[in-house]
């Protein structure tokens, strides 16, 4: 009998590792890292990070995040349809094989599964799928309030993800502005993957593993079911540097998710307002995205050659430049006494004391300040810095 409960349990462990959304999720992530470490290369002859950062961040920083929503999903008891994690599934793929990461955000798969799902009740009554038929889901019930409070939920986490770990990420790239120039503009394109566990209601699993986890309450059965959630970011900015612009993105993200679970909440009372709240979180999160991609492009670019100095457009991670504190968007005005003006007089002057470097840099705010860095051996040879040139 333990042997069995093991398989079984190993079977739905399996089940989710299989599972198209995390396989796909892993050849993509290897693909953004492939196609940044191109780009930073064709602008700068160096990447900036590792092109397996991606793959390798894919799980690392979303595990927490999922955990803590796995709690509290089952733990309020907050139970949706197998056919909706089936379209919200098939979604996040289809958004994930497009590249197109601005639409990868799960309030518009759950969404677009929810009222995929209505459509299907409206036009195709009939519908029947290995004995699920569309008549079972009841929209404008228990899966108006819980869907909704899900989404928002899942608008939450995304907010944290962006605010926490897209600007060590940007990826800094050279491009042209309106008058010619070749000025440096930031670009993060992430996918975080969080194992989400749902309590469903039926026994969709137990004709697979009989021994896997359920409970009865109330003459009905629940299960507990394992599902990989794909939360993707795409945003470029330029008009201001990353550190500055994609916190202000995750906060309001944030804001929107809460809102969506305040909304979804009262569904409770009123089960339409789930529908609202769904919406909500659609315009919003799309006005979000539309918002911050107008602005960049109607403004200036931030980072843009300046004759009294040399532009830093990013800084290699343990290099002398990191160590040294400086940001994207700094001046360093002399090097070793020596005034600069491009990326050869900077090499130059970094030679000329090759064993103690010292810079004066004019900061984002317009403060000269001096600062001075042992260089060893090891080091970079350009003090790890990706110059605007």
């Amino acid at each position: 009998m333990s042997e069995n409960v093991i398989v079984d349990l190993l079977k739905a462990v399996g089940l989710f590792f299989l599972n198209p959304v995390w396989l796909i999720a892993l050849g993509v992530a290897v693909g953004l890292g492939y196609f940044r470490v191109k780009r930073e290369r064709r602008s700068f002859l160096v990447r900036l990070l590792p092109g397996l950062t991606e793959m390798k961040r894919l799980l690392a920083e979303s595990w927490m995040p999922a955990l803590i929503l796995s709690i509290l999903i089952s733990g309020v008891g907050l139970t949706v349809e197998v056919s909706w994690i089936v379209l919200f599934s098939a979604i996040a793929i289809l958004s994930m094989i497009s590249f197109l990461y601005q639409t990868a955000s799960p309030i518009y798969f759950a969404t677009i599964a929810f009222f995929g799902l209505y459509a299907l009740e409206r036009f195709m009554p009939d519908f029947t799928f290995r004995g699920w038929t569309i008549g079972n889901v009841d929209l404008l019930g228990d899966m108006a309030l819980t869907v909704a409070v899900i989404a928002g939920l899942f608008l939450v986490a995304e907010g944290f993800l962006i605010r926490r770990h897209t600007v060590h990420y940007a990826s800094p790239f050279l491009t042209s502005t309106n008058r010619g120039l070749r000025a440096a503009a930031y670009k993060s394109k992430r996918l975080w993957l969080l194992p989400i566990v749902f309590l469903v209601p039926g026994d969709f699993l137990s004709a697979i593993t009989p021994y896997w986890p359920q409970f009865t309450l109330g003459g009905t059965t629940f299960s507990f079911l394992p599902v990989p959630i794909i939360i993707g970011f795409s945003q470029v900015a330029r008009a201001s540097f990353s550190d500055i612009m994609f916190p202000k993105i995750g906060r309001a993200v944030t804001i929107i998710g809460l809102i969506v679970v305040i909304i979804g909440i009262s569904a409770y009372w009123l089960p339409i307002l789930g529908w609202v709240a769904l919406l909500v979180g659609f315009i919003g999160r799309a006005a979000i995205t539309i918002f911050f991609a107008i602005r960049e492009r109607k403004s200036g670019f931030a980072a843009v050659p300046k004759p009294t100095g040399v532009i830093i457009a990013g800084i290699l991670p343990e290099s002398p430049g990191e160590k040294l504190g400086l940001i994207p968007g700094e001046c360093i005005r002399t090097v070793n006494g020596i005034q600069v003006t491009n990326e050869k007089e900077l090499y130059d002057a970094i030679q000329v004391n090759a064993a103690h470097c010292r810079l004066q840099v004019i900061g984002r705010d317009g403060e000269v300040r001096l600062m001075q860095q042992v260089l060893y051996r090891h080091d970079h040879h350009r003090l790890g810095l990706l110059v605007v040139r």
